[in-house]
């Protein structure tokens, strides 16, 4: 029998030589935007909602935790104003109630309806941009009177042209757009923990 196994230490080179090439080809200026949205919220004490499906349904609740504790650190920084930011992938009653009676293309605008007020930020997840559950939300949250931003993968999708701040993994492989997606919230949350941190930001 004919061994055809990969061997290991080569697929990882390759991986992370493929992985590489995804993030070089990120536009600074799309993450720069991103972080602009986010920061306007916080100056602004806006409500900040973040969407997604799947493995950007993790992202979501990841990037939430991470606005609104990792960011602060430990007291006595906990005495500054927080993020308000949560995932509204995390009420698996609410969801399932929504997609139960309405259909699971209306989880997130509807959870938007009860919660959301002009001028709030919804931050959407998608790998192809092209979930109706997240593009519905988007389009309403627009009507709304939201900010949108996002981060995207593939080409960007229905949602690109919807968004405020795009930030897009110009990448068709499901596995390096998650995960540059988790390295864009950990770039994200190492860029706020620095500037709140930064002589002479005071605490709010």
């Amino acid at each position: 029998m004919t061994d055809r196994s990969v061997d290991k230490a080569s697929f990882t080179r390759e991986y992370f030589a493929s992985l590489k090439a995804v993030v070089d080809r990120i536009d600074v200026g799309q993450v720069t935007a991103f972080m602009d949205e986010l920061e306007r919220a916080y100056q602004d004490d806006r409500q900040v909602f973040i969407i997604g499906n799947g493995g950007s349904a993790a992202t979501a609740s990841h990037m939430a935790t991470d606005l609104g504790k990792t960011v602060f650190g430990r007291p006595p920084s906990s005495r500054r104003r927080r993020f308000r930011v949560t995932s509204l992938t995390d009420n698996v009653a609410l969801m399932t109630a929504i997609a139960n009676d309405l259909g699971y293309e209306h989880v997130f605008t509807e959870q938007l309806v009860i919660l959301a007020r002009p001028g709030d930020l919804l931050v959407a997840v998608s790998g192809s941009g092209n979930s109706p559950n997240v593009v519905g939300a988007v389009e309403w949250a627009r009507g709304t009177g939201l900010r949108t931003a996002g981060l995207l993968g593939f080409d960007g999708g229905a949602a690109l042209p919807l968004l405020d701040a795009p930030l897009l993994v110009p990448d068709f492989n499901y596995g390096f757009v998650e995960d540059v997606h988790m390295v864009l919230d950990h770039l994200v949350t190492a860029y706020f923990s620095r500037q709140f941190q930064a002589p002479g930001s005071a605490t709010r």
